[in-house]
């Protein structure tokens, strides 16, 4: 019941954040936006999405997590609501710096749940289906969004996406508070055995995941902002099009999400290393995942979409793995404040990347710079994975 919820959760998250990269070109027009500036507004979001990053890792770590969670979704899906009532760029800003707020609690949430209630061997699955729904919400929100805005306006998709939204705290309320966060019950949240953000910080392990997510998250925030507005601009994908085609990458990697979890759980379970699945499972998904730039360069859009949705679903062997590594080195006891800090340098290039794409589509003319550079990025979380981080195994923490 705690996962399913945590899925569902985290599948309105993604729809939630985004869907303005559907509707971009309703909202430009109508609100008289630049690209540059366009990029500037997704990019209004990891402001306040990273910057709270800290203060989330430690909230879920000093009260019951099952509370500080459903404080932030509450702010989200009213943040999400009110997208739809924005007059200007500037009250655009505004509730997408609100919305960044709300959703920041999400990923220190779930991985203090996830690290204190699942075993080793069972994290890569439960992380995988926590991932399969940060992928679906983008792959709904391309489809069902597109559909949805071309027949009844972008503005009343926002709001009744948001007020739907909120039917999910119901269950959520309901449900029993002793089987979240089951470590709460072994060590006291505030205790002075956690360790502390410093502590965490002189881990070269730690800087490894950190760095790692920072360029996995370029790639993939350009994957997720970015091509919607390149299939309509440069492969001119009608609104309807859009839809249906532009999800594909994302079911793509739902899919290959939940099969790398349950494999890596798999290999694990029979007595390989979960150092040696899961840093192999990490660096070849995000190799594989510089077949965009193939995509990028082909002229048939039939074949530009599949080679995205093998580079997407490439990218979920990354992603069912990558937090299963940082839950294993922190602990239930370090792991919302080491997900806080990864999460909040791992965004980074929501803050900066989105408005540096946006700047360098509109100085050149065209995204091919922008695919060449975001398959670097690729390349060097890769690295980071396999060789900054030292093996994949529990920290001996001093005081624990």
């Amino acid at each position: 019941m705690l996962l399913a919820l945590l899925v569902v959760s985290v599948c309105i998250n993604y729809v939630d954040r985004g869907t303005l990269s559907v509707a971009q070109g309703y909202v430009t027009r109508e609100l008289h936006i630049g690209t540059t500036q366009l990029g500037s507004i997704f990019a209004a979001f990891f402001w306040t999405y990273a910057a709270f990053q800290l203060l989330a890792g430690y909230a879920v770590d000093r009260w019951r997590v099952k509370w500080v969670y459903a404080v932030g979704y509450l702010v989200w899906s009213f943040a999400m609501l009110a997208t739809g009532l924005v007059t200007s760029a500037a009250s655009l800003v505004a509730v997408r710096l609100l919305l960044g707020a709300g959703e920041s609690v999400a990923y220190p949430a779930y991985s203090r749940m996830l690290a204190g209630d699942f075993r080793e061997e069972q994290r890569g699955r439960a992380n995988a289906l926590i991932d399969a729904g940060s992928k679906l919400g983008p792959a709904l929100g391309v489809l069902i969004g597109g559909l949805a805005m071309e027949r009844f306006g972008w503005r009343a998709f926002f709001v009744a996406t948001g007020a739907l939204s909120l039917l999910w705290l119901i269950p959520w309320a309901a449900s029993d508070s002793r089987a979240i966060g089951s470590s709460e019950r072994t060590a006291a949240s505030g205790s002075p055995t956690c360790p502390t953000f410093r502590e965490i910080l002189r881990e070269r392990s730690a800087w490894g995941t950190f760095i790692g997510l920072i360029c996995s998250n370029y790639a993939w925030y350009f994957m997720v902002f970015w091509l919607p507005p390149y299939f309509e601009n440069e492969r001119h994908l009608s609104h309807h099009d859009l839809a249906v085609l532009g999800s594909g990458p994302y079911w793509g990697v739902a899919a290959v999400s939940l099969l790398g979890g349950w494999f890596s759980d798999r290999l694990i379970a029979r007595g390989l290393s979960a150092n040696k699945v899961r840093k192999t499972a990490v660096a070849s998904g995000l190799l594989l995942a510089t077949l965009m730039l193939p995509a990028m360069l082909v002229r048939n859009n039939g074949v530009s979409i599949a080679f995205l949705t093998i580079a997407c679903a490439s990218f979920g062997l990354f992603t069912s793995n990558c937090w299963a590594i940082s839950q294993t080195l922190a602990g239930p006891h370090a792991a919302g404040k080491w997900t806080g800090i990864q999460n909040a340098l791992g965004n980074l290039p929501g803050m900066l990347g989105l408005w540096f794409t946006g700047w360098v589509i509109e100085f050149t003319g065209h995204y091919r710079a922008a695919f060449v550079i975001a398959c670097c990025f690729l390349v060097i979380g890769a690295f980071s994975f396999l060789v900054v981080v030292r093996r994949v195994e529990p920290i001996a923490w001093s005081g624990i």
